[in-house]
């Protein structure tokens, strides 16, 4: 059985062959520990990598924890997924 974090990477990996922009939608999620942030930290490098669009959509907890370890930028932390989608036409 894949752990949970070993899920998220096949999903990323999987959806980063499709060469579009790339939006993680939060707002469902209650925590995110560690290493949920190192796994947005490291599929934002994916993206920059490939040169994709990259944002993350998060209710007002995920933003929070986030923001306390500033990474809102760096993650383009969006507060809807209205705005994600905006954020990554332009």
């Amino acid at each position: 059985m894949l752990s949970q974090k070993n899920k998220f990477k096949t999903f990323v990996t999987n959806n980063l062959k499709n060469d579009l922009p790339f939006v993680i939608d939060l707002t469902k999620i209650d925590f995110l520990d560690s290493s949920g942030l190192g796994a947005l930290v490291q599929t934002s490098k994916e993206c920059k990598k490939s040169k994709l669009g990259f944002s993350v959509v998060g209710n007002s907890r995920v933003a929070q924890t986030i923001k306390l370890v500033r990474l809102g930028d760096s993650l383009n932390l969006k507060s809807s997924l209205e705005d994600a989608l905006n954020y990554l036409k332009n």
